[in-house]
């Protein structure tokens, strides 16, 4: 990303929260619908730096993905029945795998690229459930690779040898339905050290605001208001972790603006949240790391951090740090997840959308 764009953008900011005028898109750059001028910003510095191209290929890039978003949506009911995975490719276009040619055939005529599954939902789901009835090992994921077809058994270094042995073990018996990669470190909560919420001698970062209709909340990390019974922006209400990461921390601010905080005095709308796709590129806010992006790696991770198992969990390459628990997670104007850990290189997030039903909320 050039200085000169980054400068205009910042000084355009800067003069519409004076109310002078609105900031222009650059001139060479389109404008990505649902994007504030600093998440794109953001997010095409992420994919010329990461892919190397240019910024009009990265801002076609994302618009791209958001159509192609949109597209999933309409034609996953049509296939649902044999539906096995679906991801963004490095294109942005729409993917799925489903289990027989009349489903590919559905998804073709939406315009969507089918391939017919190699391992059927039902074989995953049996190696899944093969390899999680053996005893936890924390510092470990299991999660799929819609792309691939597979389950990928993520093993960190920190990961007990005799525990990763048998793990690694079981995998190979499954053949190629489980792939297993091992990465540096381990998989940890990452609630220390933020600024953004206090309390009890402990800190994260403030997730969604919502409501019931009548009472302003914040959807936040299950492990951080599990943690802490009183925040300096209100009291933890109910918190689910392990198992899941969600958590409720009522709002007692008089403030409670349906926006995500950018770091540099701007912030960007949040009108409606959905699910993540493989192959998307995303966003995340957080006190300590502040805004950063990547790409949706994998979902429905299961993630055995030291404290206990998370299960569906969203797995990115987006920079989180300790202090970033309960951040957000976006796409644009979507909300998506909420910051829950870290580990060899990814970062975790409790889809937004499963906490919202589990809580009964909507997104101020």
């Amino acid at each position: 990303m050039n200085t000169s764009r980054k400068s205009a953008i910042t000084a355009a900011a800067g003069a519409l929260a004076l109310g002078l005028f609105a900031p222009a898109a650059s001139a060479s750059v389109p404008g990505i619908e649902g994007y504030s001028d600093v998440v794109a910003d953001e997010a095409i510095t992420t994919l010329t730096s990461e892919r190397g191209i240019s910024e009009t290929a990265a801002a076609n890039l994302l618009q791209t993905q958001q159509e192609s978003v949109e597209t999933l949506d309409e034609v996953r009911s049509a296939i649902a029945g044999d539906l096995v995975g679906e991801h963004l490719d490095a294109t942005g276009k729409p993917v799925v795998t489903v289990a027989t040619q009349a489903a590919a055939a559905t998804a073709e005529a939406a315009g969507v690229t089918a391939e017919v599954a190699e391992h059927t939902t039902e074989q995953l789901d049996a190696a899944r459930a093969k390899l999680e009835s053996l005893p936890t090992v924390a510092h470990t994921s299991l999660g799929l690779d819609p792309a691939a077809n597979q389950l990928v058994l993520t093993i960190g270094e920190k990961a007990a040898d005799d525990g990763a042995r048998k793990l690694t073990a079981a995998a190979a018996k499954l053949g190629d339905t489980v792939r297993v990669e091992h990465v540096a470190g381990g998989m940890q909560q990452s609630i220390y050290n933020g600024e953004a919420i206090t309390g009890g001698g402990s800190r994260c970062s403030a997730g969604f605001n919502v409501n019931d209709s009548s009472q302003n909340y914040i959807l936040d990390a299950g492990h951080c208001t599990g943690a802490v019974s009183q925040w300096n922006v209100g009291p933890s209400v109910d918190a689910s972790f392990p198992g899941n990461d969600y958590g409720l921390i009522r709002n007692d601010t008089g403030s409670a603006p349906g926006a995500v905080t950018l770091w540099n005095g701007s912030t960007q709308d949040i009108t409606s949240a959905g699910n993540a796709t493989v192959g998307q590129d995303i966003c995340k806010s957080g006190s300590t790391t502040q805004l950063t992006c990547g790409t949706v790696q994998a979902l429905d991770v299961t993630v055995n951090y030291a404290e206990g198992a998370v299960d569906g969990l969203i797995q990115t390459s987006a920079a989180v740090d300790s202090g970033d628990s309960g951040g957000c997670l976006f796409s644009g104007s979507t909300g998506v997840g909420i910051t829950s850990g870290m580990g060899g290189g990814s970062s975790y997030f409790q889809p937004v959308t499963e906490a919202l039903s589990a809580y009964g909320m909507s997104l101020n």
